[in-house]
């Protein structure tokens, strides 16, 4: 989901503000217009923003200045240009003085709420890596929990290699905490203090994917007005995580290849050759392996990302940690909720520490979370664990293995509640994700989407729980 903000609007063309304030509005954003610079400034004094859009040409003061004032009140507010004229030279000192980026009039919407976006997330980047660092000072390492044997092989590797420039491999089932890793092996190396980038990989279309690591140069493609700087260059000195690197495509895995291997790359279009220096970190929860071998993902790439290997164990495998991880949690969501202190019955506690959490530590931290939001005393019973937890048994089926099912019931009616009750375990198995169920049942998504219609599953209620 992409994250909202709150984002003001300055330009002395009343139609272009409020054209502008439906469209954020629409987007679930926060809105605040202003027709002058002085109008503008006044209520960026006024109230915090995350985004500001200015036209580059204002009746009392040039957009520019407008964009250094707002730069040197919050260095971290992303800023957008806006102009009625395609000006190579304002894009040059826009970016220059720290405008994310530069949009013509007429702007296309959906590019330019790609542009929001993607400025409102570099902007949440920057907030999490300052958070990251004032975590470091004050605890020394933000909060990985585990006593469990695997766990303390974890922080081990994490101790011995967070030093190094070495690129780390991180694998793992889904809600393992593998970005959690991977920002404490930032935060415990020499790089601390420079930016830790997450690219999700597997969101992104590659021609996209390419624009956002290695930028491009003006002209590269139709919308492509200014130059723009990538992820890699952004993350020089600092570090780059991959989420999910098994889903970056064939061509896309060559040019990362030669990034790592000599580090340096070309903006899309351009023919500099950019050096940088980077540390790279991957994660996946697939196996890289069967991908090598079924020629989806280069060896020579696996190679080069598996020079140390950190596995992390499913929560299953170490259930001595979750009294550890149900405490953490627990502390957690009642502060955040303006709760005292809550604690688990016995009953409750059983129940968590006899399932399987096919989800692992995100299905538990979403569990704690639902049952303190919804608890009206300190005590939390089964009443309050998803449906999933209270009444399934150990493995995160169905309690029961005999055939129970209403006198009179039709074949028809057995064999439909028992592919239901299927389904419903694989999707709790595979934290509600459609995709990753149909994998496991090795079946077409379109199928399992078909079956889940038919027997009126709302995955999207149950995801939420």
């Amino acid at each position: 989901m992409s994250r909202k903000g709150a984002i003001l609007i300055i330009d002395d063309e009343k139609e272009i503000r409020e054209s502008l304030e439906q469209l954020l509005a629409l987007e679930g954003h926060q809105a605040v217009t202003a027709a002058t610079a002085e109008e503008g400034l006044k209520k960026f004094e006024e109230q915090v923003f995350d985004l500001a859009l200015v036209d580059i040409s204002l009746p009392d003061q040039g957009g520019l200045e407008v964009l250094k004032t707002l730069k040197r009140e919050n260095p971290e507010v992303g800023v957008i240009m806006i102009t009625a004229f395609d000006s190579s030279q304002a894009a040059f000192q826009a970016s220059k003085d720290g405008a994310e980026s530069y949009v013509t009039k007429p702007w296309d919407n959906d590019k330019l709420l790609l542009e929001i976006r993607n400025a409102l997330d570099r902007g949440r980047l920057q907030l999490e890596n300052v958070q990251l660092r004032r975590a470091l000072k004050r605890y020394g390492l933000p909060n990985i929990i585990g006593k469990s044997r695997e766990m303390q092989r974890v922080f081990d590797l994490i101790t011995q290699v967070a030093p190094s420039r070495a690129t780390v491999l991180i694998t793992g089932e889904s809600g393992t905490g593998k970005e959690l890793v991977a920002k404490t092996t930032h935060a415990t190396s020499p790089r601390a203090d420079q930016p830790f980038i997450p690219v999700n990989t597997g969101s992104m279309p590659v021609d996209l994917l390419e624009s956002t690591l290695f930028g491009h140069v003006r002209g590269a493609f139709t919308s492509a007005i200014a130059t723009k700087r990538g992820l890699f260059e952004v993350a020089d000195q600092g570090t780059i995580f991959f989420d999910e690197i098994g889903t970056v495509g064939v061509e896309t895995q060559a040019k990362l290849l030669r990034v790592i291997q000599e580090r340096e790359f070309m903006r899309l279009g351009g023919t500099e050759t950019i050096r940088v220096d980077v540390r790279i970190l991957a994660a996946t929860n697939v196996d890289l392996k069967r991908l090598v071998l079924e020629n989806k993902f280069r060896e020579d790439l696996y190679y080069r990302l598996n020079v140390i290997a950190i596995p992390l164990p499913p929560l299953r495998e170490r259930k001595e940690d979750i009294p550890l991880l149900l405490d953490h949690f627990l502390k957690k969501y009642s502060e955040e909720n303006g709760r005292e202190l809550r604690h688990f019955t016995l009953e409750a506690m059983k129940k968590m520490m006899d399932h399987d959490w096919p989800g692992n530590v995100r299905e538990l931290e979403n569990a704690v979370e639902r049952a303190v939001v919804l608890s009206a005393g300190q005590a939390l019973g089964l009443d309050l664990l998803p449906e999933s937890i209270a009444v399934n048994g150990a493995h995160g089926g169905p309690r029961s293995s005999q055939l129970d099912y209403p006198e009179g019931s039709t074949l028809f009616d057995i064999v439909e509640g028992y592919e239901r009750r299927l389904i419903l375990d694989m999707l709790a198995r595979s934290n509600w994700s459609q995709t990753e169920a149909a994998e496991r049942f090795k079946i077409p998504l379109s199928t399992l989407n078909q079956k889940i219609k038919r027997l009126q599953i709302d995955v999207k209620r149950r995801r939420e729980e």
